[in-house]
């Protein structure tokens, strides 16, 4: 048996003994839905450099760790443990998960009439029928093994559902936090947001760990978005520099939606996002906006795929990556405009800083278009800092450290600067200023 037979049969094993205790085992269709997954996951395994969606990012380290989910009761955190993952001034209904599995004593929610917030475990059981047209119909388990892996665990995670025309003015916050009680802890979190016609959210996913050790986390997000909609979604990847970190955000976009992301990912050892939105009806907007933090050997990938297949759509991407060490970022930004998807209004732009000769970045902005009166564009730059800028800034008496430190900042905090909650505005400008060379003299001249 070859390393990859082993690692495939392994997972194989692991849903074998786990499958009598998933949520809505008693569900017709959600076995149908595993038993599809499974048998892909068996057929095309984990992806590898040979697929040119995954030709810079090497899932080896993962393929070669048995990686367990935890079962069992679950371990408690401390609230103190949370501290320095918390968004000071946040009001938020939260729901949390330890492990991948909900945890009820750290989740606080008092949502609004016509405003649902639960775990996917507990609707799975108490309201099934309003999970079926939409669980598992977006995220293609053939898009790659980890996908179909997901979904043939399918079953613990987080259910938002926002009734037509209702708003809920407090964000949801999906707080995700590891242990690291033991290596090679796996979670497989997934999560439905549905915003019918008219309603409007903001969802915050935000994954965190409390300790130190190996640990593999294969996340998915659906959101189908109503008529007239609005979805703010957040992705706050805060995790151990030994985490693996593989996610999935899959947005379906009825007519003049509006969605949002802001993606941000601070930590991990191999981190990959996939966010992809499908604009399949006139007047989507789509706008999508990253921040990738990398050092020492950490390897970020952000693939993003915007779909424009009916008219008058617009799409926005801005994503900028700051990369120092031996690290490596991916960036590979598509947007397709199909042939009916006339007046389409499409920009994508991914600039990237390097801060050392070691560091790396690969960047693929695409655009296939396949309508003749759009207005499309897209570009990439990398660079390094301006040594006049350096010079100047050193002249008025800032070290050279400080100096390098605040021509980073300003560079970055734009991206930062796009979000309308103020709270995580703040969180993320002190996580910012705190990567940086001489944090406290940087702090003391941007405050």
């Amino acid at each position: 048996m070859t390393k990859v037979e082993a690692s495939v049969q392994h997972y194989l094993s692991e849903f074998s003994s786990l499958e009598p205790h998933l949520p809505g085992r008693n569900l017709p269709w959600v076995r149908e839905a595993r038993e599809r997954a499974l048998e892909a996951f068996t057929r095309i395994g984990f992806p590898t450099p040979r697929e040119e969606d995954w030709k810079y990012t090497r899932v080896t380290p993962i393929e070669k760790r048995s990686f367990r989910t935890a079962v069992g009761e679950n371990v408690v955190v401390a609230p103190d443990d949370l501290d320095r993952h918390r968004v000071p001034g946040l009001d938020a209904h939260r729901l949390a998960f330890v492990d991948g599995r909900y945890c009820a004593p750290l989740s606080s929610v008092q949502t609004p009439r016509g405003v649902t917030v639960t775990s996917l475990a507990a609707a799975l059981t108490e309201t099934p029928d309003a999970l079926e047209p939409h669980l598992g119909r977006y995220a293609s388990i053939t898009a790659s093994g980890f996908s179909a892996l997901n979904t043939a665990f399918l079953g613990e995670g987080a259910f938002v559902h926002i009734d037509a025309d209702a708003r809920i003015d407090e964000p949801v916050l999906l707080l995700f936090i590891s242990t690291g009680r033991t290596d090679e802890v796996c979670a497989q979190p997934r999560a439905l947001i549905i915003a019918e016609r008219g309603s409007q959210a903001t969802v915050i996913e935000q994954y965190v760990c409390v300790g130190e050790t190996s640990y593999f986390n294969n996340a998915i997000t659906e959101v189908a978005l109503g008529p007239n909609s609005g979805l703010e979604h957040y992705k706050l990847q805060e995790e151990s520099g030994k985490a693996f970190h593989i996610s999935t955000l899959q947005v379906y976009q009825g007519r003049d939606s509006r969605f949002t992301s802001h993606s941000v990912s601070l930590g991990g050892a191999l981190v990959r996002n996939d966010i992809n939105s499908v604009l399949d009806a006139e007047g989507a907007e789509c706008e999508l906006n990253g921040l990738y933090l990398a050092t020492g050997r950490q390897h970020v990938d952000f693939h993003t795929r915007i779909d424009h297949r009916k008219p008058h759509g617009t799409s926005r991407e801005f994503y900028k990556g700051v990369l120092a060490g031996r690290s490596r970022g991916v960036f590979n930004g598509r947007v397709y405009v199909h042939p009916h998807a006339q007046k389409t209004d499409a920009e994508q732009v991914n600039n990237n800083l390097l801060l050392s000769r070691d560091a790396e970045i690969d960047t693929k902005p695409q655009l296939e278009i396949f309508a003749d009166d759009v207005k499309c564009s897209h570009g990439a730059t990398v660079g390094q800092l301006d040594e006049d800028m350096v010079f100047y800034l050193r002249s008025r008496g800032i070290t050279e450290s400080a100096a390098r430190g605040l021509l980073t900042y300003g560079f970055a905090s734009d991206v930062i600067q796009r979000m309308s909650l103020a709270a995580v505005r703040a969180k993320l400008e002190e996580q910012l200023i705190a990567w940086l060379p001489n944090p406290e003299q940087v702090k003391e001249i941007v405050t």
